[in-house]
């Protein structure tokens, strides 16, 4: 049987569910977890977003730092304790496969900062007051 797949690129109820139950479920390890990486040492993470690949067998996670810490440097350390992350989310989930772990630094929170930045300007809100004004 040949299964449908939606033409958009979007992904499909089962790749969101099966992500957000791998985002739950990283957030609990890197909570209660005391990971060596010194690059890992005293930062606390959040996990923005997961995506599953098609098959689920391949996640990807978006990481950074609450607070201080370079989200590039966390993802990288993370990549280097996926084997370990990946044992402990075998016993935390209940999936056909337990998936390979990809981390991916979330520039999101930088870029939404980076746009209230711009808004804020003297520039923009000058401009913004003379449309409203027309």
């Amino acid at each position: 049987m040949k299964r449908k797949t939606k033409g958009n690129g979007a992904p499909s109820q089962r790749q969101l569910r099966a992500g957000e139950l791998v985002r739950h479920a990283l957030v609990e390890i890197l909570a209660r977890e005391e990971l060596r990486d010194p690059d890992l040492q005293g930062v606390s993470i959040t996990v923005g977003e997961v995506r599953a690949s098609p098959d689920l067998k391949h996640m990807t996670a978006f990481v950074s730092a609450l607070g201080p810490g370079d989200a590039r440097v966390i993802a990288q350390a993370l990549t280097r304790c996926s084997g370990f992350l990946r044992g402990r989310l075998a016993r935390a989930i209940e999936l056909r496969f337990t998936p390979e772990l990809h981390f991916q630094p979330d520039v999101s929170y930088e870029e939404a900062r980076h746009i209230d930045e711009i808004l804020a300007s003297p520039e923009v809100a000058r401009d913004l007051r003379n449309e409203s004004e027309d």
